[in-house]
C-alpha cells in the first residue's frame, strides 16, 4: 500500500503564529494552543492530521471497547479503558513539561491499569494495551512509527486490527523490550486479551455487519 502522504501537505497549512518553520518539532505545548475541530497526533515531533473514521471503524472500535470496559466493570477491576480522542503522551528522559513532550497520540482504544499515569488531561506514560482500527490514511503509521513507538514506550500489548481482511494482529512485549513478531488471528477466532485473563474477543461477532 502506497504510503499517504496528506499529513505532509496539512502540516503546511496550520494557523500563522503557532509554527516557525515546516522543519520545527512540534511539543505538547503547541499542541495545547491548537483550538480547531481538527484531530491531530504529534509522533517525535511531527504533526499528523487524523481523518474522520468510517462507520465500519467506529463500530469496530465501539465492540472492542464494549467487551473490554464490560469485563473490567463486571470484575471491579482497576485498570481504567478509553476511547478516542483521549490523548495519550509519552515523555523522554523523565521530561515530563508540556514544552518537552514531543509525542501525543489518540488511539483507538487503550488500556491503563496505572492510576499514577492519569491526569486531567489523559494518560502520561504507557497505557498496558493499545488498539489501533487500520485505515488506507493510518496503514503505515500504525505498522510503522506508532510500532516503535509503543514498543519503545513499554506498552504491554499492541494490536492493529485490519477491517478489510476481518482479521486482527497482537504484538506483546518481551522481556528484552522488544515487541514479538505478532499472532496473526483470522475471521471466526477468538484474540485472548493477553492483559486480562479469561478475556477474549470473537472476531466472527466483531466482524459481522
Amino acid at each position: 500500500m502506497e504510503p499517504d502522504n496528506e499529513h505532509l501537505e496539512q502540516k503546511a497549512e496550520e494557523p500563522a503564529g503557532v509554527y516557525i518553520t515546516n522543519a520545527q518539532l512540534y511539543t505538547y505545548a503547541d499542541y495545547l494552543t491548537w483550538t480547531d475541530d481538527v484531530r491531530r497526533e504529534i509522533i517525535n515531533g511531527i504533526v499528523y492530521v487524523l481523518s474522520a473514521p468510517t462507520r465500519f471503524h467506529s463500530g469496530l472500535s465501539g465492540e472492542i471497547f464494549a467487551n473490554i470496559w464490560s469485563f473490567v466493570k463486571r470484575r471491579k477491576g482497576k485498570c481504567k479503558v478509553y476511547h478516542a480522542p483521549f490523548d495519550v503522551r509519552f515523555p523522554k528522559n523523565d521530561e515530563t513539561a508540556d514544552n518537552q513532550i514531543y509525542t501525543v497520540v489518540q488511539p483507538d482504544i487503550c488500556v491503563i491499569c496505572d492510576p499514577k499515569k492519569l491526569d486531567e488531561a489523559g494518560c502520561l506514560g504507557a497505557p498496558d494495551l493499545i488498539v489501533e482500527v487500520q485505515s488506507p490514511s493510518t496503514a503505515k503509521r500504525d505498522l510503522n512509527e506508532k510500532f516503535f513507538l509503543y514498543e519503545e514506550a513499554g506498552v504491554r500489548e499492541y494490536w492493529v486490527v485490519f477491517p478489510r481482511q476481518k482479521g486482527v494482529t497482537v504484538f506483546k512485549l518481551q522481556e528484552n523490550g522488544k515487541f514479538d513478531n505478532g499472532i496473526a488471528y483470522e475471521f471466526e477466532g477468538k484474540v485472548p486479551v493477553s492483559i486480562f485473563k479469561g478475556l477474549e474477543i470473537d472476531l466472527e461477532e466483531l466482524f459481522q455487519e
